[in-house]
C-alpha cells in the first residue's frame, strides 16, 4: 500500500523536475533580449502614442529608431529637442528638424460655399461623404462635422461656420488629422509659413465658381506674378513651394478670389476663417 502511494508520487516530483529543467532551458534559448536604447529612446518621447511617427505608439518607434528602421527625429509632436536626445543616445547626428502644423485648404464656410442638401444624419464626414460626398456642391469642400476634431490627439481643431480650423498653438504636427479627413484637404505645412492657399478644389474656373464664392479658378495669376516662383496651378491646384516662399505679398494681392490666406486677411490666424474689412486690418 505505501509503495503504491509513494512510487507515483516521486514520479511526479521527477516528472515535474524535469519539466521545470526543460522550461528554464527553453527560457534561456528563446529569450528575447532587451534592447536597453529601445528603452531609452521610449523615455525621451512624448508618451502620446498618436500614431503620427507612422507606428503604434511610442514604444513601436522607439524599437524602430534602436534598430535603425526609422530616423531619429521621426517625432514630429517631441520636435527638435527630443530629436537631439535619442540623436544622443543612436550616437548619431539628429539632422535639421522643421517643425510643421496641420492646415485646412478649404475657405468654403457656410457664407461662402453653396448647399445640395440640409444632412441631417451621424455627425462624422465619413458617414455624410457617402451622402453623395458630403452637403456641399463642392466635391472637394470641408464637409465640418468634424472627424478631424475627434481624431487630434491634442484638441487643436475644432469647426468654425462649417469649416475645419487648426488652433497652432496646440497643433503639435503629427499629421493624425490627414488620414481622418475623407476630402484630403488637410495637408502639414511648416509652423512659420505666411501663406496658404486656403483651397483645393480640382473643379475648372467656371464650376467653382457656380459652387463656391472664394473656390480658387486656376487663373494662375499668383504663379505668374510670383518673384521666386514659389506657387504653381496644376490640376486646378495652386500649391506653394516653402522651401523658394519669402513671403512678399504678392499672391495675396494678385488673387482675385482672395483665396490665399496670410495674417492679414485672415481674421484670428489658423482660428476663424472669415474675411477682414479695411477698418478691421487698420484697427
Amino acid at each position: 500500500m505505501f509503495q503504491q502511494i509513494v512510487i507515483p508520487v516521486l514520479i511526479f516530483i521527477g516528472l515535474g523536475a524535469v519539466m521545470g529543467a526543460l522550461l528554464a532551458v527553453a527560457s534561456r534559448v528563446f529569450a528575447v533580449e532587451k534592447d536597453e536604447r529601445a528603452e531609452e529612446i521610449n523615455a525621451c518621447l512624448p508618451g502620446a502614442n498618436c500614431g503620427g511617427c507612422g507606428y503604434a505608439g511610442c514604444a513601436g518607434l522607439a524599437a524602430a529608431i534602436s534598430k535603425g528602421e526609422a530616423k531619429v527625429n521621426q517625432c514630429s509632436v517631441g520636435g527638435a529637442e527630443v530629436a537631439e536626445k535619442i540623436a544622443a543616445i543612436m550616437g548619431v547626428e539628429a539632422g535639421h528638424t522643421v517643425r510643421m502644423r496641420a492646415q485646412v485648404m478649404c475657405s468654403g464656410t457656410s457664407e461662402y460655399a453653396k448647399k445640395k442638401y440640409v444632412y441631417e444624419g451621424v455627425r462624422d464626414c465619413e458617414a455624410a461623404a457617402k451622402m453623395g460626398g458630403g452637403d456641399k456642391l463642392c466635391p472637394n469642400g470641408c464637409i465640418g462635422l468634424g472627424s478631424c476634431v475627434k481624431a487630434c490627439p491634442f484638441g487643436a481643431i475644432h469647426v468654425e461656420q462649417g469649416v475645419a480650423a487648426v488652433d497652432y498653438a496646440k497643433c503639435r504636427g503629427c499629421g493624425v488629422c490627414l488620414s481622418a479627413c475623407p476630402k484630403g484637404i488637410i495637408n502639414l505645412i511648416p509652423f512659420d509659413s505666411k501663406h496658404w492657399v486656403g483651397c483645393m478644389s480640382l473643379e475648372d474656373g467656371k464650376n467653382t465658381r457656380k459652387v463656391c464664392d472664394v473656390g480658387c479658378i486656376a487663373c494662375k495669376l499668383c504663379e505668374k506674378n510670383c518673384p521666386e516662383g514659389a506657387i504653381t496651378v496644376k490640376r486646378s491646384i495652386a500649391s506653394i513651394n516653402y522651401n523658394l516662399c519669402t513671403g512678399c505679398d504678392k499672391c495675396v494681392d494678385k488673387c482675385p478670389r482672395h483665396i490665399i490666406w496670410s495674417g492679414e486677411t485672415q481674421g484670428e490666424l489658423g482660428l476663424v476663417v472669415r474675411r477682414l474689412k479695411p477698418e478691421d486690418i487698420a484697427k
